[in-house]
């Protein structure tokens, strides 16, 4: 069964994003260096420029992730990605209702009205053998809260924030318990992926 991972950038203090959802300070890590990583989507246009470690992360993560699962409040500030994931991979959106317009011709985005465990099992089944990534602060904690995380992703920036939105603020089911980290080392980011235990 595929693993599901939390995958998000974050300040050192807590925080995914500023209090005008803006990421720019937690993404700096992504122009930090001199080697160049093209994200799977020729029509996203998007590029990097991180550290030798930051590279072979990334890399590596593009080719575990087979689907990727976001909140609606991720989907929006991305602009729907233009029906299109950066990765290349299939995009599911747990909401309440499917937004205006949406789906589209052609898109990989696909909306989920019936709750996270659904969300989660069709985001499993696209991924197949491969992993899927979860996006976005409530998102991450509602599968936190239903038992339905492997593992948690964070590449951590060397930044503090003061404010916005954290990430672990609306945990349901307090202590949770994690494995031992592995660390990769790159230019302002530590990046740090912890197994969740499950009693």
């Amino acid at each position: 069964m595929a693993k599901v991972v939390a995958l998000m950038s974050m300040s050192l203090d807590g925080f995914v994003a500023d209090a005008n959802d803006g990421v720019a300070e937690v993404f700096d890590w992504y122009f930090s260096g001199d080697v160049e990583v093209s994200t799977a989507s020729m029509s996203s246009g998007m590029t990097f420029h991180v550290s030798a470690p930051s590279a072979d992360h990334l890399r590596a993560l593009q080719a575990e992730v087979g689907a990727m699962l976001t909140g609606r409040r991720t989907f929006e500030v991305a602009h729907g990605w233009d029906g299109q994931h950066p990765w290349d991979v299939p995009a599911f959106v747990v909401t309440h209702d499917v937004p205006e317009g949406w789906p589209r011709p052609g898109s990989t985005v696909q909306f989920v009205t019936d709750g996270i465990e659904s969300a989660v099992a069709a985001a499993r089944s696209a991924a197949g053998p491969k992993s899927v990534g979860v996006h976005g602060a409530r998102t991450i904690q509602q599968c936190l809260d239903a038992g339905l995380l492997d593992e948690i992703h964070i590449d951590l920036a060397a930044l503090l924030l003061g404010g916005g939105v954290p990430l672990f603020d609306h945990l349901a089911n307090t202590p949770v318990v994690l494995g031992d980290p592995t660390v990769v080392t790159g230019v302002g980011v530590t990046h740090l992926r912890y197994p969740v235990h499950t009693s």
